[in-house]
């Protein structure tokens, strides 16, 4: 597989960093929004189009954010009509995906045709104000009351109407994304893929992928933080901060997990570079290989420095691979990805659709 994808990455003139999303190249290291307007107290706006900005410099024009990613008067979407506007000259350097389809003040996933219409025609209205084209709708979590085919078959009215250049699913089961492939094509298929997550390896949502030839866009790849080793214990978390609520975090888990940062620490000074780097290089050389589709790293980031620091690409060799794949087997990661109710939306399969 690695070969066909590199054989196929000459024919269509892209260099050994990029790949194709709706038919537009992009980078194989994406960016991430959701902490640009997703938290108690967002970066200011010169703060967040500088990250944005460098970004593009460091050639990340995937941008992966969400209409959910705040409320429905300040999100992704309004921040990025707002840079497109003042950056008209980057409107058609940017390959956007936005997740969508879940109500705004439950964030309950409602996968019916009136809430697709609602959520796509929003993105695509705010976007337009712009002259920026929606390039990925993305179904954010899978509603578990409607059958995938219906939300599907909605959406794609937009692909066939011009007004949307694909689809993509996100936290979605096997079953989900083989039955949403029968309905229209997927472009992507967004799950939570990382040193310290890799359920997918095992739940046959990256099998799935692989042989429907979908990429994956791996989001969380530095663990929310954890990863990149500046979070030592639970009280470097501020109060308000929401991965307080997250199991993985907790003083039970923590000092448990840290084990692993401890250890990636070893390699990546041996490399000369960041444990977040090794962490999202990884991820990226993990893709096309042993039956794996591609895979996409988007890591966040609200600062221009952490940015280019995030984008910044480490060669792992195959000794390198091997000595952190050993790693990883020696240490279990101990606490639940998510707690409440977004634990049951994990992964998330509907009922079959009965016509």
């Amino acid at each position: 597989m690695a070969a066909m994808l590199e054989k196929t990455k000459a024919v269509l003139g892209m260099d050994s960093n990029d790949i194709t999303l709706t038919s537009h190249k992009v980078h194989s290291t994406g960016y991430g929004l959701m902490g640009l307007t997703w938290r108690a107290n967002p970066p200011p706006q010169d703060q967040a189009f500088a990250a944005m900005k460098e970004a593009l410099k460091q050639g990340a024009n995937f941008w992966n954010g969400g209409e959910i990613y705040g409320n429905a008067k300040r999100n992704s979407l309004h921040l990025l009509q707002e840079y497109f506007t003042k950056y008209p000259e980057d409107v058609s350097k940017v390959v956007i995906s936005i997740k969508g389809g879940c109500e705004y003040d439950s964030l309950k996933p409602n996968g019916s045709p009136e809430n697709v219409r609602r959520s796509i025609q929003e993105c695509v209205d705010q976007l337009g104000k712009a002259d920026k084209k929606l390039d990925l709708w993305e179904s954010a979590r899978v509603d578990p009351e409607t059958p995938i085919e219906i939300t599907m078959r909605e959406a794609k009215k937009f692909v066939d109407a011009g007004k949307l250049g694909g689809i993509s699913l996100s936290e979605c089961s096997e079953d989900t994304i083989r039955r949403a492939a029968k309905v229209v094509k997927i472009d992507a298929v967004e799950v939570e893929f990382s040193l310290w997550s890799t359920e997918i390896l095992d739940n046959g949502v990256a099998q799935a992928c692989a042989e429907l030839d979908i990429p994956i866009v791996a989001y969380s790849p530095l663990g929310r933080g954890f990863l990149t080793g500046q979070i030592k214990s639970y009280d470097d978390l501020a109060d308000d901060d929401m991965r307080k609520q997250m199991p993985r975090f907790q003083p039970e888990h923590f000092d448990k997990n840290i084990k692993l940062v401890d250890e990636l620490r070893k390699i990546a000074d041996k490399k000369g570079c960041t444990t977040g780097q090794v962490a999202t290089s990884w991820v990226k050389t993990k893709g096309g290989k042993n039956g794996l589709p591609v895979l996409i790293p988007i890591p966040g980031a609200t600062t221009a420095e952490r940015v280019a620091e995030n984008t910044k690409d480490v060669e792992l060799s195959e000794n390198d691979m091997k000595e952190i794949d050993s790693l990883m087997a020696s240490i279990e990661i101990s606490g639940d990805r998510y707690g409440g109710h977004l634990a049951k939306l994990s992964f998330g399969s509907t009922p079959p659709l009965k016509e």
